[in-house]
């Protein structure tokens, strides 16, 4: 019984491989293939928040400056010099992880809500200085130079959303795998004592302060990956829409309904609460926008109480029950 539940959590897994691939070509309406989008987009960014915020535990309002880090840098850079929005993505991420940690070094000490609050005071300040800075559009924002035909060098496709598509979940793939990498090392096993004793970790001899500005860096590279993405795709950038509480606070919450401190969890919350937001959305208008979050909230608050440990606790404790089941047997 036992191996059959294996072999149908494979052959599930595998569906679900091939739907994701051939989704864009099942669901031709650029509305499905925008909201898939957007699952992507937000699971890289949940995935690099759970970094820092789950297994760091350093619980961050201020994660969307770093998303906005990298839509801004590579936009400026396209604008004024002319580098390809490829470049400017890289040159983006490692800017954002700089910036992430020359912030976070005298506050990489504080815990809780004290870090919580020095983040939020970081993500105004970044968009209070944008909306004065000239050189990057003040509050006026920046319009993407759009070519004339599409072009995968200056990552612009003109009719279609499909090449975004696979693009963007290109770059979830890369990012879940690198942050996988890190989990499996050592790098990761450090993260973990640090989350469940940040003085047991310290009189074992590990680095605290570190090993938390190396989460930090990571997780600002793949947030500012996604921030270049989200400009190359919206052709606009404002510092309302790109460095916003509301994207910060809608990454926590989709990794906590998800479950932090895992991979899957963050994943596992933004394929269903993204569509969900979506779908309510374009269902009831324009007042649909204000029930679409409050739908929202009222699922995060149910899961909190039947399961505070989030959604990915429940696959979790399926599997462990199995793999007693299978050692019994």
């Amino acid at each position: 019984m036992n191996v059959k539940k294996e072999n149908l959590i494979r052959s599930s897994l595998l569906v679900i491989s091939v739907f994701i691939l051939i989704y864009p070509f099942l669901f031709k309406a650029a509305f499905y293939q925008h909201i898939m989008i957007m699952v992507f987009m937000y699971g890289l960014l949940a995935v690099s928040w759970d970094l820092m915020g789950g297994y760091a535990n350093m619980f961050s309002f201020g994660h969307s400056a770093f998303f906005g880090i990298g839509a801004y840098t590579s936009t400026v850079m396209l604008i004024h010099w002319g580098i390809n929005p490829w470049i400017g993505m890289i040159v983006g991420g490692c800017l954002s992880g700089i910036v992430g940690v020359l912030i976070s070094y005298p506050t990489s000490k504080l815990r809780g809500h004290y870090f919580a609050i020095a983040t939020l005071a970081f993500l105004f300040v970044t968009k209070i200085l944008l909306e004065n800075w000239r050189f990057v559009g003040a509050a006026q924002g920046l319009s993407v130079p759009m070519v004339k035909e599409s072009s995968l060098l200056y990552f612009q496709f003109h009719g279609s959303k499909i090449p975004y598509y696979y693009i963007m979940l290109g770059l979830l793939v890369l990012g879940v795998v690198l942050t996988k990498w890190v989990i499996r090392s050592r790098i990761g096993y450090y993260l973990r004592a640090l989350r469940e004793s940040p003085e047991v970790a310290q009189s074992l001899g590990i680095n605290t302060a570190k090993y938390r500005l190396i989460a930090i860096a990571l997780s600002a590279f793949l947030a500012a990956i996604s921030g270049t993405f989200y400009a190359q795709y919206v052709l606009y950038i404002d510092p309302p829409s790109a460095i916003s509480l509301h994207i910060s606070v809608q990454v926590v919450l989709i990794s906590v309904f998800g479950g932090t401190g895992t991979i899957n969890g963050p994943l596992l919350g933004t394929a269903i609460l993204i569509p969900l937001i979506n779908l309510i959305g374009a269902w009831l208008g324009g007042a649909g926008r204000g029930i679409a979050f409050m739908v929202f909230g009222a699922v995060i608050v149910v899961m909190c109480l039947i399961q505070p440990d989030g959604l990915i606790k429940y696959f979790e404790g399926w599997k462990l029950s199995n793999r007693r089941e299978n050692e019994a047997a």
